[in-house]
């Protein structure tokens, strides 16, 4: 193949240079530039803390590649490009969102007819497509555990082989405008000393994860659920931006076969799940799954209402593992999977706010916030999801403290005023809160979706 193409490689949510399918079509058809485009009409606003990982990432990525970082309305950059540079070709890797799905199809379309120029988009995100994965109707699966086994049937049938890094002829030359993600005028710079616990970037998500396997995996299956120990991956970020691949993950992990191994990539299973229940339901970001739900008599945020929610997101609420989390939340951008549990649980079920108020915070607040995971994940907790949680399951936040850091060691590390004056009376009694609770489900006991 000739090498006098140019090739815009648009990236989004691939930022890395391994394992990345865009890329790899773009380097074989001639020179690539690498663009960012910073589009604020394009679908959900990121978070506060997201903006600040991807500021780091694009910075990491801007050191290994002349990187272009553009703003405006993606089709008119990327026409403006076309027009500049003469490149004949356009590729990018998929994003699952909705407004995503729709918007790239019309872009795919607008830039054959009007640019003449061909495009191609490729799967850099999940190790499956969403349409892929069918149960024995040939429909999409609601149900977590026969999805993924279905999924481990269909990888291991055909492999898993990642894309190595090509070699790649960088077209350069094109200047970046100034884009400053964060922080903006209007936020709290929250994120100081952040750059000390995380490093944003493929080089870091790699690090993160052989760090994981080499001191967390063995411990997974049980460790994972104590806040205390460091047996958790923390590669959510890293995989949100796509600075290391599914597929790279599944074939690190493998080399450490058994349970524990099992359990860990059943948890990039569940990232699976939630992006092909969004694909296919792509109200659930703002609706529940199972409409019954919408007659849950939820408290307005008002009055004691709005209050509880404040000292809920400050970590102020008398509950010591509830507080702990939100706080890790705050100070860390991230927190703890069964604390996030235990908290969004708090929010739904003992304060009988919307789970929506609490996806909003999560998604300004976690440098992982993921569209299709923070809408399962609090549609799980709050019983209005796929695969959800019973409605009546109520997490006691006494009890899971009790259980899963039983010698107060995360409460302490993140709540130390905890067992003195200082700490805060409960703000709603549990007993009190589970039957208020239970009282609004015997709306929606019994319906489906």
């Amino acid at each position: 193949m000739t090498h006098s193409h140019i090739t815009i490689w648009w990236l989004r949510q691939d930022l890395r240079l391994s394992d990345n399918p865009a890329l790899v079509w773009a380097a074989q058809r001639g020179k690539v530039l690498p663009v960012y485009i910073h589009d604020r009409t394009r679908g959900r606003l990121a978070g506060g803390a997201t903006k600040w990982w991807l500021q780091q990432s694009l910075a990491a990525l801007g050191k290994q590649i002349p990187l272009v970082i553009k703003s405006g309305e993606t089709a008119k950059v990327l026409h403006d490009l076309i027009a500049e540079t003469g490149a004949d070709g356009v590729c990018w890797n998929r994003c699952y969102e909705p407004w995503a799905v729709n918007s790239d199809k019309d872009l795919k379309s607008l830039l054959r007819e009007n640019a003449k120029v061909e495009v191609e988009s490729f799967n850099g995100a999940l190790l499956l497509e969403p349409w892929e994965v069918k149960n024995g109707s040939g429909t999409e699966f609601k149900v977590f555990t026969p999805f993924w086994k279905t999924c481990v049937g269909l990888l291991e049938a055909r492999g898993v082989i990642p894309y190595p890094p090509p070699q790649v002829t960088w077209h350069e030359g094109v200047a970046s405008d100034s884009v400053t993600f964060y922080p903006s005028r209007n936020e709290p710079d929250w994120a100081a000393g952040w750059d000390k616990l995380w490093q944003p970037g493929e080089d870091g998500a790699h690090k993160t994860l052989q760090h994981f396997l080499a001191n967390g995996l063995q411990h997974y299956a049980n460790g994972r659920d104590l806040p205390a120990k460091p047996y958790t991956s923390k590669l959510s970020p890293h995989l949100h931006f796509g600075e290391i691949s599914p597929r790279q993950i599944w074939v690190e992990a493998k080399k450490h076969a058994g349970a524990n191994c099992d359990k860990f990539l059943s948890e990039v299973g569940w990232r699976e799940f939630c992006h092909q229940l969004l694909y296919h339901y792509p109200t659930m970001v703002e609706q529940n799954w199972k409409q019954n739900f919408d007659a849950y008599p939820w408290r307005k945020l008002e009055g004691k209402a709005a209050a509880d929610f404040e000292a809920w997101t400050k970590g102020k609420t008398g509950y010591p593992l509830v507080d702990a989390g939100m706080r890790e939340l705050w100070h860390t951008g991230w927190m703890h999977n069964r604390v996030r549990m235990v908290t969004a649980s708090f929010l739904i079920k003992h304060l009988r706010i919307d789970w929506r108020e609490g996806e909003k915070w999560f998604w300004d607040t976690l440098v992982d916030a993921d569209q299709a995971n923070n809408a399962c994940g609090w549609q799980w907790v709050a019983g209005s999801g796929a695969d959800a949680a019973p409605y009546f399951r109520i997490f006691n936040p006494t009890s899971q403290a009790e259980k899963f850091d039983p010698q107060d060691s995360y409460i302490k590390k993140w709540v130390p005023e905890y067992g003195t004056s200082l700490y805060p009376k409960p703000i709603v009694d549990h007993e009190a809160a589970r039957k208020a609770a239970m009282d609004g489900y015997e709306m929606v006991k019994g319906e489906s979706a």
